[in-house]
């Protein structure tokens, strides 16, 4: 019985780059780059979510598997959940991995490494860090840090998730890294949460989880994956993968 499964959820629509899905890396449309990666971490099938027929074309032409999801979804989770039950509707796969579809560089090991946070029965959830070394990160609120307490060199509990700089005193900050690994029964009981006040008020998805006492652990790896979110990064990503 497949038990993993990591779904890719994939829109055309983007404000600063619209298509990017489909945007050429190395010869292959980016969200094949992404499913690729997704594959070699071994956990399962990989799956791309998405609202776009464009897309669901591009991925099987690539030999891979897509589904369509309604495009009125308020949020990525949201998406994932309906993609999950659309793929597995006996519920019989236990973990579901969600990698973003901008990360067309993504180490698999990377990818594992939040889905082995879900080894251990008593958390719901599992996602990523890297440890900030850049000072321009620092006091970024678009940079996400994750306050933790540490249950070893590189496992944190999450505590909070801030877009101030936190915590204060010595020692490291932790950049937080939006993939994340659920227990199935943890994705549905999230989505059926409403926003919760400290969500809202930080514009951060993942502090419903936290404020409604669900337990998010995080590994911490040794670098943040490159998103594509502008023409800049995409060039950048380009430059990576004909380097590899």
């Amino acid at each position: 019985m497949t038990t993993s499964i990591v779904l890719i959820p994939a829109r055309m629509s983007a404000s600063r780059l619209p298509g990017k899905p489909l945007a050429d890396i190395g010869g292959q449309p980016m969200i094949v780059q992404v499913m690729r990666r997704a594959e070699a971490a071994g956990l399962g099938p990989v799956v791309v979510a998405t609202d776009s027929a464009e897309i669901v074309a591009a991925v099987e032409a690539a030999g891979g598997r897509a589904v369509m999801t309604r495009a009125d979804h308020p949020t990525g989770s949201d998406r994932i959940r309906e993609a999950a039950d659309l793929v597995d509707p006996d519920r019989l796969i236990e973990r579901i991995v969600n990698v973003q579809g901008d990360l067309p560089t993504i180490d698999p090991k990377v990818v594992r490494a939040s889905a082995d946070l879900l080894d251990d029965p008593l958390v719901d959830i599992g996602t990523l860090a890297a440890v900030i070394t850049r000072h321009e990160e620092i006091n970024n609120p678009n940079v996400v840090k994750v306050i933790g307490t540490p249950l070893g060199d590189r496992r944190l509990r999450a505590l909070y998730f801030t877009r101030a700089t936190a915590p204060s005193g010595d020692g490291p900050l932790y950049h937080h890294i939006g993939l994340y690994a659920y227990r199935r029964a943890a994705l549905d009981r999230f989505v059926a949460l409403p926003p919760a006040p400290l969500e809202k008020r930080e514009r951060l998805e993942q502090l419903r989880a936290l404020e409604n006492g669900m337990r998010i652990d995080v590994a911490v790896v040794d670098a943040v994956p490159l998103g594509v979110d502008t023409p800049a990064d995409l060039e950048r990503a380009r430059a990576l993968i004909a380097q590899a």
